[in-house]
């Protein structure tokens, strides 16, 4: 899975806020003995404590401590009036300061531990339902790849799933609607639902009904996955598209948004999808992506995938072109995405030598005009 952009920040270590804020109590000292009158700054002591809680454990927040607290007592020491009763409190101060320190940054370790921790679950559960593909299904080389939006986990709605199945390579890409849990849950019973079907049904439409069922039985009115089927069988490509962006058939140079024949709803909604076929060329590359790719912005203007699609993914491998799509998108976008996407890139290589079974009547009268 592809890392959401910003995954890779540097973030300060530990003992980088640890000599930060030694530093930060020498320059006070400094400052209190350097001015010779008496102690004007000693009570920003209390500062370099929560510098380190931000980056530290908490023995290494006592340890800071202990240092300004000495810091304290040689300011005092060195002061005009020694340890005053003002002076007394600041000394207070520092020492409260610092037992609050700690305490925050034992707070702050746990929830980051509590992060950590459900980030890896996180990624567990993508793992388990989006199943690693390729880098061949049959006749295709395959290269797939998930951008997500959020920088805590990459885990969302967006869907995708490669077969070898008796009828043919089946591919689905697909995109629930809403985000959070409830969009997970949905696209791992679509993708159960469809590893399951795409092995004992000859007709792809037969899958679309299942996967509508499926989608109608789990979710309310107002929720749907827009989908689409593609069939690779023996260098003919059906693809049956319900409510989602086309695929874009990259062919010696040119881009084909394989439109379907006739707009069908998303699944959930009853669809009644027509097919759109094709006859593939060894070399030829498909292009499958969520709607996350087409709705990227910058400044307002809609990433132009189709005008850039063969000058980014004509070349070099599959893996090489979603690298390259991916880069271009973070570019496009400064790195900053508003909904997940996910990406699949075929290339037809050729018959794969396994004998394919006859397709059914429907497809090839679709392929012949009828």
């Amino acid at each position: 899975m592809a890392a959401n952009p910003g995954h890779g920040d540097a973030v300060p270590s530990p003992r980088t806020g640890i000599v930060g804020a030694v530093a930060l109590a020498v320059f006070i000292t400094g400052l209190d003995l350097a001015d010779g009158n008496s102690p004007a700054f000693v009570g920003l002591l209390i500062g370099p404590p929560f510098l380190a809680a931000a980056f530290a454990g908490h023995r290494a927040v006592v340890s800071v401590g202990v240092l300004c607290t000495i810091c304290g007592f040689v300011i005092g020491y060195q002061s005009p009036d020694k340890f005053d009763h003002d002076q007394v409190i600041r000394m207070v101060a520092i020492v409260l300061a610092t037992g609050l320190a700690a305490a925050v940054s034992t707070i702050r370790h746990r929830t980051s531990e509590r992060v950590a921790t459900l980030s890896k679950l996180a990624v567990v559960a993508q793992q388990a339902i989006l199943r690693p593909i390729g880098p061949r299904v049959g006749g295709l080389a395959v290269a797939v790849r998930y951008v997500s939006a959020s920088a805590e986990a990459d885990i969302g709605g967006d869907l995708y799933e490669a077969l070898n199945t008796p009828y043919g390579v089946r591919l689905l890409i697909g995109d629930v609607r809403g985000k959070g849990l409830d969009a997970v849950r949905l696209a791992s019973i679509v993708l159960g639902s469809y590893r399951h079907v795409a092995h004992e049904r000859a007709d792809l439409r037969a899958i679309v009904s299942d996967l509508d069922r499926a989608v109608a039985r789990s979710v309310g009115y107002e929720d749907f996955v827009t989908a689409a089927l593609v069939e690779e069988r023996g260098g003919t490509l059906t693809v049956l598209n319900c409510g989602h962006p086309p695929p874009l058939l990259l062919r010696g140079g040119q881009v084909i948004a394989l439109d379907p024949p006739a707009p069908a709803p998303p699944l959930g909604f009853l669809p009644v999808a027509r097919p759109r076929v094709e006859r593939l060329e060894p070399g030829d590359r498909l292009l499958l992506y969520t709607d996350g790719l087409a709705e990227a912005r910058r400044d307002g203007e809609f990433f132009p995938i189709q005008d850039r699609a063969w000058r980014i993914l004509g070349h070099g491998t599959v893996e090489d072109g979603l690298t390259s799509l991916e880069n271009a998108l973070k570019d496009w976008v400064h790195g900053v995405l508003d909904d997940d996407i996910a990406l699949v890139l075929l290339e037809y290589t050729g018959a794969s030598g396994t004998p394919e079974p006859a397709a059914p009547a429907w497809e090839w009268d679709e392929a012949l005009g009828d």
